[in-house]
């Protein structure tokens, strides 16, 4: 079994920690992080500075919030890559950039490590249920190599192609789940002001086309006002950024994610970004 690193221990990275530990994987984290203590106890191992950590990995995965996160672990003045040698994979797991994610595979390569991007998609449910979407740029060896590691945290995992591939995939995905968000906070909205019982609305609309995920699982988060995050509203933003960055870099107009980036702007601004993203219903409402 590969010596994993794993760098990022938030609402997805520990469960997906875990489930690497319940399939009996050997996992490094840093010993700073706020949940370090909590999977020691389920057998991973702690390491004072991510250059120890990447000193000692077969494969270091990371799962952090942004481009210059994943960047700085890499590059920065303590950066892993540093110390990173000839024969390992890096795989970044988080949501960035696909420009950044070129960076990368470029960058480690010229040391002979190999790279993947392979956000994911499936949210808290999915990290702690094993069953996480991950859509996966880069070489096919490299993907072989990893995917034991990728059966381990989820199910549908496809490999999209050469590097970046991954990252595009992901900001398609969130372009979809965001404008859907949309359309139920507004469908919610409309039904809710003309007294329209929005638990009978769910039911029969989960029976006809209009059902999608999205329906099913935020339509009852907000029936039941349960915005506790698993995917923060202010992350998503950011992704759907992501997308508009990557459509004006292509010459592609992307005039329904323009709308819904601008509402999850005013989510934020109003002091909601650390709530779900379902919490987009919030705005209409008032």
């Amino acid at each position: 079994m590969k010596n994993i690193g794993f760098i990022g221990l938030g609402i997805m990275g520990k469960p997906m920690v875990l489930n690497l530990l319940k399939a009996g994987f050997s996992v490094s984290v840093l010993e700073k992080s706020a949940a370090a203590k909590e999977v020691e106890l389920f057998g991973a191992k702690l390491c004072a500075s991510p250059r120890l950590l990447a000193e000692s990995a077969d494969i270091i995965i990371t799962m952090l919030p942004d481009s210059p996160e994943v960047e700085s672990v890499l590059f920065g003045d303590e950066g892993i890559s540093g110390t990173m040698k000839e024969g390992q994979v890096f795989i970044d797991m988080s949501t960035i950039s696909p420009l950044m994610a070129h960076k990368i595979h470029t960058e480690l390569a010229k040391k002979g490590v190999d790279a993947l991007d392979a956000p994911v998609s499936g949210g808290q449910v999915g990290a702690e249920a094993a069953t996480l979407s991950i859509m996966v740029g880069g070489s096919s060896e490299a993907f072989n190599q990893a995917l034991p590691i990728f059966q381990a945290m989820g199910k549908n995992i496809v490999h999209i192609g050469e590097a970046g591939a991954g990252q595009i995939t992901k900001a398609c995905n969130q372009m979809i789940v965001g404008m859907t968000i949309q359309a139920v906070s507004e469908a919610f909205t409309l039904a809710n002001q003309a007294g329209v019982d929005l638990e009978k609305m769910r039911e029969v609309l989960l029976g006809g086309f209009a059902q999608s995920r999205i329906l099913d699982l935020h339509g009852q988060r907000i029936i039941d006002r349960n915005f506790k995050p698993g995917f923060k509203i202010k992350l998503h933003n950011k992704d759907m950024n992501i997308a508009l960055e990557t459509g004006k870099a292509l010459n592609v107009d992307l005039l329904g994610t323009a709308q819904v980036a601008q509402q999850m702007k005013k989510a934020v601004e109003a002091g909601n970004g650390e709530l779900d993203h379902s919490s987009l219903v919030l705005l209409l409402e008032k």
